[in-house]
């Protein structure tokens, strides 16, 4: 059997990657008869492909300061003439295959037409040959454009056999959007099946004199341009605030280890924090560094391994960390950071408003590294997360498997037929 999963696997962002990964590793897992193909919503073909970072990094400040109906405008023109090249490979991939798959990540976002433009462009593909489809632990946004409607309403028209949603705040957007129906469950981010790619043999955990502080680094831009609350609401955005944090660890005898989830313009950002010269002297001696810029998810992985307490504003950093075990501390921006921390039971140890203070930040760190993570309820959602694509994976195979079982009885009544001839 053969599904197609699109999602945009090969992102800078490598929790993108990672989840895409872990959604292939769940459809796989004890299954010999299937394959799976991931296919990126961007068209890219591999790990570390993008363009110019600076000309990425212009470009999203200039969509930045334009007001949201040019934006649109902007984001469509750029991307027809790639989605009607794309559209003919789609096409053929889902013709050839026997379900497709869209999911995980925040795929059902309106982010100036960008997602709504791909997804609906894999939606006509999917109606046009009435494949089985799953729509899988996704991220909705709470506020669609029209034309964003119409364009994830043609799910209306598919042969939907799965809909699940990442978190509660997703499935309350989802059924504003869609008040009758389909009806979206909750299922847990598949990212939460990253211990799975892990090769514990591969990764032994040498003993560390001083624990480490891994600060995942997000350029201010992104924050703001894809938050859903104010600006002035998200802790920890400028260099002046990392620097007080970094010295307040410092202080607390802790190491500081800067890190990206991948994105050229984060790891820009992170150097420029780097650069201070208040920083400087924290380098020499060891107290601060500044990690590669990691590739593939597989580098990512390692950096995080290499920590003893998470630091993000990126929704991934936190979930891998909770599947490996890493205690971990999410800074508000995004609904769907917040989301994750609840459905984990991680919600004292999520920050978030204008009001949260540099010491606040510092002092749930220490307290995170005291406690570490439950192991009781972490073993309770890592088995609902691997029953989640389970489910998933069920649905899909259902109509083949009653193909099966339908072929069989007809090859048993033809043998039985040929016996009494």
């Amino acid at each position: 059997m053969k599904i197609v999963v699109f999602n945009v696997k090969y992102s800078e962002n490598l929790g993108d990657g990672l989840l895409a990964q872990c959604v292939e590793a769940g459809l796989t897992k004890d299954a010999d008869h299937i394959e799976v193909e991931t296919i990126d919503l961007a068209g890219r073909e591999g790990f570390g492909r993008g363009g110019s970072s600076g000309r990425r990094q212009q470009a999203l400040k200039v969509l930045h300061r334009l007001p949201p109906f040019a934006r649109r405008w902007v984001v469509s023109y750029v991307l027809g003439r790639t989605l009607r090249k794309l559209r003919g490979q789609w096409d053929a991939k889902i013709a050839a295959a026997n379900a497709v798959v869209i999911g995980g990540g925040n795929l059902f976002q309106d982010d100036d037409l960008n997602f709504p433009l791909k997804v609906g462009t894999v939606l006509d593909c999917v109606r046009r040959h009435n494949r089985p489809l799953a729509i899988y632990a996704v991220g909705v946004s709470g506020n669609w454009s029209a034309p964003a409607s119409r364009l994830f309403g043609r799910l209306k028209q598919t042969n939907l056999v799965h809909l699940s949603v990442r978190d509660s705040f997703a499935q309350d957007s989802w059924r504003r959007h869609f008040p009758h129906g389909p009806e979206a469950k909750i299922v847990h981010d598949p990212g939460l099946l990253t211990r799975a790619l892990v090769n514990d043999d591969s990764s032994p955990v040498s003993p560390r004199r001083q624990p480490t502080i891994g600060l995942c680094v997000t350029e201010p831009v992104i924050l703001q341009r894809h938050a859903s609350q104010k600006a002035s609401a998200i802790p920890l955005q400028d260099i002046a605030e990392y620097c007080d944090l970094i010295r307040l660890l410092v202080q607390d005898g802790y190491r500081v280890c800067l890190f990206c989830n991948g994105a050229s313009e984060d790891q820009i950002f992170a150097q420029r924090i780097m650069d201070e010269a208040s920083m400087h002297r924290l380098t020499k001696s060891g107290a601060l560094q500044l990690a590669p810029r990691p590739r593939v998810p597989e580098e990512l992985i390692r950096i995080l391994q290499s920590t003893d307490v998470i630091l993000a504003h990126r929704l991934h950093a936190c979930i891998a960390a909770y599947s490996l075990g890493i205690p971990h501390v999410g800074l508000g921006w995004d609904k769907k950071v917040e989301g994750f921390f609840r459905s984990v039971g991680r919600q004292s140890y999520f920050l978030n408003g204008s009001g949260t203070s540099i010491s606040d930040i510092a002092s749930s760190i220490r307290a995170a590294d005291s406690e570490g993570i439950d192991s009781l309820r972490h073993r309770v959602i890592m088995a609902e997360a691997e029953a989640g694509i389970a489910d998933m994976r069920r649905n899909l195979t259902r109509r083949d498997q009653n193909i099966v079982v339908e072929m069989s009885s007809v090859i048993r009544n033809d043998h039985q037929a040929a016996a009494t001839n």
